[in-house]
Parts: structure tokens; sequence; C-alpha cells
């Protein structure tokens, strides 16, 4: 089955519109279908107007940023319903917005310590409609004539421990999950390799698969077969539903060209039945 349950739109680092994205999702075929911006749900709404109609389930989501253990877990959160848990939810983002405001302003703080003059204030009115981060500094930078590229500004300034990267606070794991649980939701750890270590990501299912950590997003965009089945296996191993997405962004990632995947039927048939939904057919 074609889906994407991991992309992303302008209202957090992707290039295209939150509809944009949709409508290239559908054109490639995508019968389930979740916009999954960074601590937003902004987007939701204009997708679900997008594909109203469509051959697609839609569902309402997000990709939360959470620590555990001083490690960022990037936490899929597919199904938000309406209520009080989703008033909570984006009452707690709005805080996480405010401190990712203040971490670029610590940012352009450093960078000017390293002789690199940016505007702050500018760099958060251009951020103004989407959710503010270091992608926004990477821009500047580039546009400033500093780096050539995107990709630069993070090799050289803007990766986890770089010269002018600021630490933020985030969400514990726990607190995401339960956020999460109090929407109605479903979550995955979204691509597990980033944290370089099969046994950690085992360890996170231990501690958490009780407290709503169902899924694995053991079919990512840049995946190959065996890297698949090594995840497909963990899966397997601990009851856990195989979930899947590009991590689309447009032009930010130029190397992931479309957002959706194919999930084997096998997979898709649990992931439907895990989700409480009915994916057209075709």
């Amino acid at each position: 089955m074609r889906l994407d349950l991991h992309c992303h739109s302008t209202c957090s680092d992707g290039s295209l519109a939150p509809a944009e994205v949709a409508r290239a999702a559908l054109a490639g075929g995508a019968r389930l279908f979740c916009l999954t911006d960074h601590d937003t749900l902004q987007g939701g709404p204009a997708v679900a107007e997008a594909l109203a109609g469509a051959p697609c389930a839609v569902l309402r989501g997000l990709e939360l940023s959470c620590n555990e253990g001083g490690r960022t877990i990037h936490l899929l959160i597919y199904g938000v319903g309406e209520g009080p848990g989703m008033d909570a939810l984006a009452e707690r983002l709005v805080e996480v917005d405010g401190a990712r405001r203040r971490r670029l302003v610590a940012i352009v703080d450093r960078l000017a310590g390293l002789g690199i003059e940016l505007d702050a204030a500018a760099i958060l009115t251009g951020a103004h409609g989407h959710t503010p981060g270091r992608p926004d500094v990477a821009r500047a930078l580039r546009d400033a004539g500093v780096v050539s590229s995107l990709r630069e500004a993070f090799d050289r300034f803007l990766h986890d421990g770089g010269p002018a990267d600021v630490p933020i606070d985030r969400l514990g794991l726990g607190e995401g999950l339960e956020l999460g649980r109090a929407c109605g939701a479903k979550m995955s750890l979204a691509h597990p390799h980033t944290l370089r270590s099969p046994p950690l990501v085992a360890d996170l299912y231990t501690r958490f698969q009780g407290a709503g950590l169902g899924g694995i997003e053991a079919f990512y965009g840049r995946y190959g077969p065996s890297e698949r089945l090594g995840w497909c296996r963990l899966a397997e191993d601990r009851g856990l539903v195989v979930t899947g997405g590009s991590d689309f962004h447009g032009e930010a990632v130029p190397q992931v060209s479309r957002p959706t995947i194919d999930l084997p039927a096998r997979h898709a048939a649990r992931l439907c039945e895990w989700l409480e939904v009915e994916a057209p057919s075709g």
C-alpha cells in the first residue's frame, strides 16, 4: 500500500505548503496520509481540505521532539482527536514554540561570538507561520553568503554539539507519550537509525512500550532492504506495529524527491487496524 506517515511542510521545515504536500502524496498513490510537522498541528486543516473526498484516509498528527537520557527522540503521533487532550497538547506546543524561539536567539548570539552577525529578530519574523528552528538560521547564513548551502551551515556550525548549537529543553519522552495517549493517538519511533544503537532502541521499547510507544518506523524513505529487515525483526520480537514514511521536506532534503513509500500488505493491514482506519483500496 502506498502511504506517507512522515512528511513535512512549510509549517515546520519543509518547502511546500501543507496542501501541496498532501496533493503530491495523493498524486503518488497514497491511500493513507498524515502530515507530521515538527512540534505543530497547524497544517492539519489545510490537509483535510485538500484531501476531502479523495480516496485516501487522513490522520491528524505531528513529529514531537522529546528527550530521553540526554538524547533527542522523535515521536510520531498519529490520530490526534478533538477534546481536552488535544487542547492540552496544543497548550504544551505553545510552550515548545517559545523555547525554540529563545534557542534561535541564543544560536545567533553564539554565531556573533564567532564573528558572524545575523539579525535574530529578522529571522524570527521570517519564521512567522511555521515552527522556528535551526533551518531558519541555516537559510540566513546562506543568504548572508557565509555558507553556500543549508547542509554546509549544519556541517560547520549548527549540527548537534556544533560551535553555534544551543541545547534546548525538550519534553521528556514519557510526557510526550502521555500527551499522545490523552488525545487518543497512536505513537511510533521515527527513523530509529538516528539513535545509532539498536540496543538503545530496544531498551526504549522495554521501558516505554507499555506507555504507548507501540510503533517503529521500519520503512523509512532512505532505508535499504537490509536496514528495513533489522527493524522489522525488532518489531516482530517486541510485538510492535511497523510504520512508514518518506520524511519528505521538499528542497530542504532534495534526496527525497517526493512523498509516499510502499508498505507491504502484511504490515499495512496491521497498521490500519492499529490506527483504526480503513484505507481505500486501489
